[in-house]
């Protein structure tokens, strides 16, 4: 195991500066990679831990803002679009391959949670990457979505788009708490959501208990399933049956036709691969043995 350094790395991004930590091993990099992270999160939490294990494994890797977060531009703020998360990502690549620390560095991309979804997008859109990996991925199978929800589906697609309205309108956001204690009209529900980005485990001075409602509009509908159909670069799954939808982790692993790899860990939930090192740690050696 390496020590790796942090260094702060700023890019364009349509138009808006963005924000970064660069982690760098000690020893010549075997490979850049691109980390992001769940929802409403920021760079000094999991997309972070995960850049920092994978310098301290050889590579080069990108921890970064979206636009709308963190220390990143744009506005509104709080706005979760998984379209300019993509564009974010991309942009992010051309960066760092003009790094001249690492334009001669083959090109990797690494999503926790719902990042899973704009990265292998990026991935299957992007030539210059050459695989992709997820850790306790949220692949969005849209027609899933559709099922499970109901009639409920095309009511909250209609409320982010009032939101919308109204933030072009009067430049207003309308803001819901990202986590609450009890769950209620947030954007992750679950307990253990609130039990790290609402306490000091894993809120962090950058991070906002806050968002966008009109993110609805453009996060509801989001679909990584289709990357399955389209990725032709190696694929590595790592997750847990006890993480967010094992099922849909199963049906996009089933549906990559592409060389593939799957390992399933042991884990509590979803949220202790965000700062547990009894998963970090075997997750980061098999993403790292993978992209060797």
């Amino acid at each position: 195991m390496e020590s790796a350094t942090k260094r702060r790395f700023t890019f364009e991004s349509e138009g808006e500066t963005l924000v970064g930590s660069l982690f760098l091993p000690e020893t010549k990099s075997a490979g850049a990679v691109i980390a992001v992270g769940p929802l409403t999160s920021v760079k000094e939490q999991a997309a972070g831990t995960y850049a920092q294990a994978m310098a301290e494994r050889g590579y080069a890797a990108l921890a970064f803002d979206y636009r709308y977060f963190g220390e990143s531009g744009g506005r509104p703020r709080q706005f979760e679009n998984p379209d300019a998360n993509i564009e974010d990502i991309k942009n992010a690549a051309t960066a760092l391959l003009a790094d001249e620390r690492l334009n001669d560095a083959p090109l990797f991309g690494l999503g926790i949670c719902f990042g899973a979804g704009p990265m292998v997008r990026a991935v299957a859109e992007d030539l210059r990457f050459r695989a992709f990996a997820g850790v306790a991925g949220v692949y969005t199978d849209n027609a899933k979505t559709k099922a499970r929800m109901g009639d409920a589906y095309q009511a909250t697609i209609e409320r982010g788009r009032a939101a919308e309205r109204n933030w072009r309108e009067t430049g207003t956001t309308e803001t819901i708490p990202a986590v609450a204690p009890d769950g209620g009209d947030v954007a992750m529900p679950l307990r253990e959501a609130y039990e790290f980005y609402g306490t000091p485990r894993g809120g962090v001075p950058s991070y906002v208990n806050g968002y966008a409602v009109q993110s609805l509009a453009h996060s509801l509908p989001f679909d990584a399933r289709s990357a399955a159909d389209a990725i032709e670069v190696p694929v590595l799954i790592v997750h847990s049956e006890r993480a967010l939808t094992p099922d849909l982790a199963h049906a996009f692993y089933a549906a990559v036709r592409s060389s593939k790899q799957e390992l399933w860990l042991e884990s509590q939930g979803q949220i202790d691969f965000y700062d547990d090192p009894k998963l970090i740690a075997p997750a980061a050696d098999a993403v790292a043995t993978f992209l060797r």
